[in-house]
């Protein structure tokens, strides 16, 4: 009988690799032996959330093989890791400041015969001195070992922790009534050749196709070139799809949304394309090159002739933020609570949780301030701007519902 002959298979490679593989707490093999902080073998950057203070979480040590005396590790909290970090993944956090974190059991050993470590516990005692609109993160690495070791294994040094407050927020409650235009002063007009339009909004529920529900649009003076943001318009797949009509095209996300619960929607331009988030993650895109967003008017609801009812959006909105440049991936994925005003690029930022009055104020300090006693609308259909004084109708909600991860 011939032999047989297998091709393109390292046969002593892989009896060594079934050999050498095996579960935590038994000998393993990541191509050479080493100290890893555990969790950091799948990815790095870890959630830690934090809805109320002190919230813990616990850091442990791996070996790649089973040590055959004790080892000593000791662990920090290096907060100069985070620019790096930042500079290589193309994100934006910010160390967490030294008086709102601990790191108790500093010291972990690995024990004979084992190879993962007794816990350190990093504890977030405060959140104090946290800054509106900033993600947090804790880099806790191994400074050093002791006792039976090889190397560290480089990549794995570092495990970061990103802080995942739960915030509780006020928003602003839906009123057919209060469906209107505010426009701005001509010395505060932007003409937009790049942009990111988002808003947050929760949902009460959803029509058929054909039952329109407008939420809100970002234009020019006169209504041209609009970001406008509906639901149910005719050629969707259902009436829980948004339909973006953007300068120059339309786009239908490809999301059903659900009702009951809050989504972040973020819509970019970066000059020749158009592409929707939803919660992050990209939805639809679309391309229309060479156009401009007069940036003048702001529309809430519906606000024309006899629609304010027909095509009321029964639900909530929040976080409602124009740039002047289309946002990273990176960046929207660590904005879904909410941003920093100061940010880069940040236009006009109405987070819409005031609680109480009639003024939707400009977080960013940009002088682009909503009172609702002073807006307008076409009450006839006729091209004619009227003004009115909506502001009874502006309400705020805050119950259980409002709550997000940051």
């Amino acid at each position: 009988m011939k032999a047989i002959r297998v091709k393109n298979i390292n046969v002593i490679a892989l009896l060594a690799l079934l050999l050498t593989a095996c579960s935590d707490g038994e000998n393993m093999n990541y191509a050479k032996n080493g100290l890893l902080v555990s969790g950091t073998e799948q990815v790095v950057l870890q959630k830690f959330v934090v809805e109320d203070t002190p919230a813990s979480y616990a850091v442990t040590v791996k070996s790649t093989r089973q040590v055959e005396s004790d080892v000593q590790v000791e662990l920090t909290i290096d907060p100069t890791l985070v620019e790096a970090y930042n500079a290589e993944n193309g994100t934006a956090f910010y160390a967490i400041p030294t008086s709102a974190v601990e790191l108790q059991n500093s010291t972990v050993t690995i024990g004979r015969g084992q190879a993962i470590s007794t816990a350190a516990t990093v504890r977030v005692v405060s959140t104090e001195q946290f800054e509106e609109g900033r993600t947090y993160v804790i880099p806790v690495s191994i400074k050093q070992a002791h006792g039976d070791v090889s190397e560290v294994i480089e990549a794995s040094r570092t495990i970061f922790l990103k802080v995942s407050r739960i915030v509780k927020f006020a928003a602003l409650q839906n009123n057919a009534n209060a469906s209107s235009n505010f426009i701005f002063a001509d010395n505060l007009r932007r003409d937009l050749t790049a942009w990111t339009v988002e808003f947050k909004f929760y949902s009460n529920g959803f029509g058929r196709v054909g039952d329109i529900k407008r939420v809100l649009a970002i234009e020019g003076k006169g209504e041209e070139e609009a970001n406008m943001f509906r639901f149910g318009e005719n050629g969707s797949a259902g009436g829980d799809i948004l339909q973006w009509v953007l300068p120059g095209g339309r786009a239908f996300s490809t999301t059903h949304f659900q009702p009951n619960r809050w989504y972040l929607v973020s819509c970019t331009y970066d000059g020749s394309t158009y592409n929707m988030f939803v919660d992050g993650v990209l939805d639809a895109t679309t391309s229309v090159s060479g156009h401009v967003c007069p940036f003048q008017r702001f529309e809430l609801g519906m606000s024309w002739g006899g629609y304010r009812n027909s095509q009321f959006f029964s639900g909530r909105i929040a976080e409602v933020r124009l740039w002047d440049r289309a946002l990273a991936t990176s960046e929207i994925a660590t904005g879904l609570c909410s941003v920093d005003p100061k940010s880069a690029g940040l236009v006009a930022y109405w987070k819409m949780n005031e609680g109480e009055g009639h003024i939707l104020r400009d977080a960013t300090g940009h002088g682009y301030d909503m009172d609702w006693t002073t807006t307008s609308r076409d009450d006839r259909e006729n091209g004619v701007m009227v003004d009115h004084d909506y502001s009874q109708y502006i309400q705020y909600v805050t119950d259980d519902n409002n709550k997000c991860a940051q």
